[in-house]
C-alpha cells in the first residue's frame, strides 16, 4: 500500500503519472473516495472491475476537469447537460449522455451512454488537471470499495478494503459523504436516476423543467442495483414508532445490535444496544452515514436498526442509500 498526501505536489505528479501509465489510484472526491483509471484505455479500466469484483456491464462514472473536457467522451453535450453543468459543476451531479463511439467502452460497461461529472474536491481537481496534461482525457472512478459494499469516505476505509494492492491519495474525510445525483440527459426529457444531496427541486430549477421518474427504458447507471452500499451487518429500517415498539417488545434483543435513531433507545448505552444519534440535518447525516456503518462493522455489530429519515425532498439521497443497504 502506498498512501500519499493529496496536498503534496510531488505525490500528485506521481499519481497522475501512474494513471497515465494505466495504473490504478484511489483519490478523494467531495462525495466518496474513487478508484481511478484512465477512462480512454479499456485495459486500464479492466483493472477497476477486477479489483472491485464488479460486473463488467455495470457502468462507471468518468471524472473530467470541466465541461470542455467532457466533449472527449460525449457526442451531444445538450442543453439540459449544459444547464446542469453550469449550475453544479464542479460538484456532486453526474450526467448520463450519449457516448462517442470507440472511447470509454469499458468504462461505460459497453453501453451507448456514459456518465460524466466534474468533482469539486481540490485534490481530485489537481489530479485530473495533472493527468490531463499527460494526455489522460478523463478518469473512470467508481467508489473505492469491493462491489456492493459500503462506500469509503476516508483514506483508511480504502486501505481496509484493498490492503497493499493500491495507491491512495489521502485528502481527508469527504465533505458530502454520499454519491452524486445522477441525471439521464441522453433522451428527450431528463430523468433522475439516483438522488444525492443536490435535491430534485434544485436540479429542476437549473433545468427549467420537471425531472421525470426512472422508467424501464432508462440507461444503466452506477449504483442502480436494488442492493448496494451494504455493511456486513444486517440493516433493518423502522419508522420511529415501530423502532420504539421493537426495542420495547423484544424479550431478548439480537446479539450485537446497534441502533441509529433520532432519540436514544430506552436504557441508553449502558443497559441497551449500541446507539448513535441520527442527525437532524440531512447534510450531516449524509456526511457521516457510511462512516457510521463502517465503524459498526469494525466493532463486530451484527444487526443495525435504523430509524427512517423524514419523507421529505432533502432526505431523498440518504433514504435511497439506506433502502439499498437494507435490501442486502
Amino acid at each position: 500500500m502506498t498512501v500519499l498526501s493529496g496536498h503534496d505536489v510531488a505525490a500528485l505528479d506521481d499519481a497522475a503519472q501512474r494513471l497515465a501509465e494505466g495504473g490504478l489510484v484511489a483519490f478523494p472526491t467531495e462525495t466518496v473516495y474513487g478508484l481511478g483509471a484512465r477512462a480512454d484505455r479499456d485495459a486500464a479500466v479492466a483493472g477497476i472491475f477486477a479489483a472491485k469484483g464488479r460486473p463488467a456491464d455495470h457502468p462507471l462514472i468518468v471524472h473530467v476537469t470541466d465541461p470542455v473536457a467532457a466533449h472527449a467522451f460525449t457526442s451531444d453535450f445538450n442543453r439540459g447537460a449544459q444547464r446542469l453543468a453550469g449550475a453544479f459543476w464542479p460538484g456532486p451531479v453526474t450526467l448520463i449522455l450519449p457516448r462517442k463511439p470507440h472511447i470509454a467502452t469499458a468504462a461505460a460497461g459497453g453501453h451507448a451512454t456514459v456518465g460524466l461529472r466534474s468533482p469539486s474536491h481540490p485534490v481530485a481537481q489537481a489530479l485530473l488537471q495533472r493527468a490531463a496534461a499527460l494526455g489522460v482525457a478523463g478518469v473512470a472512478a467508481p467508489s473505492a470499495n469491493r462491489f456492493g459494499r459500503v462506500s469509503p469516505t476516508q483514506a483508511a476505509h480504502v486501505i481496509g478494503e484493498f490492503g497493499d494492492a493500491l495507491w491512495v491519495l489521502d485528502g481527508g474525510a469527504c465533505p458530502v459523504g454520499i454519491e452524486s445525483s445522477i441525471v439521464d440527459c441522453s433522451r428527450e426529457r431528463p430523468v433522475l436516476l439516483r438522488p444525492g444531496v443536490i435535491t430534485r427541486a434544485q436540479l429542476e430549477a437549473a433545468l427549467g423543467e420537471p425531472l421525470l421518474s426512472r422508467d424501464a427504458a432508462a440507461p444503466r447507471a452506477s449504483g442502480d442495483l436494488a442492493s448496494h452500499y451494504a455493511p456486513q451487518a444486517r440493516v433493518r429500517l423502522f419508522d420511529a414508532a415501530a423502532l420504539a415498539g421493537a426495542l420495547h417488545a423484544a424479550a431478548t434483543l439480537p446479539a450485537g445490535l446497534a441502533v441509529y435513531s433520532r432519540s436514544c433507545p430506552e436504557g441508553g448505552n449502558a443497559a441497551g444496544p449500541r446507539w448513535r444519534p441520527l442527525p437532524d440535518a440531512p447534510a450531516t447525516a449524509a456526511r457521516e452515514l457510511f462512516a457510521v456503518l463502517r465503524d459498526w462493522d469494525a466493532a463486530g455489530v451484527r444487526e443495525i436498526w435504523i430509524e427512517q429519515p423524514p419523507d421529505t425532498a432533502e432526505w431523498e439521497g440518504v433514504r435511497d442509500r439506506l433502502r439499498r443497504a437494507a435490501a442486502a
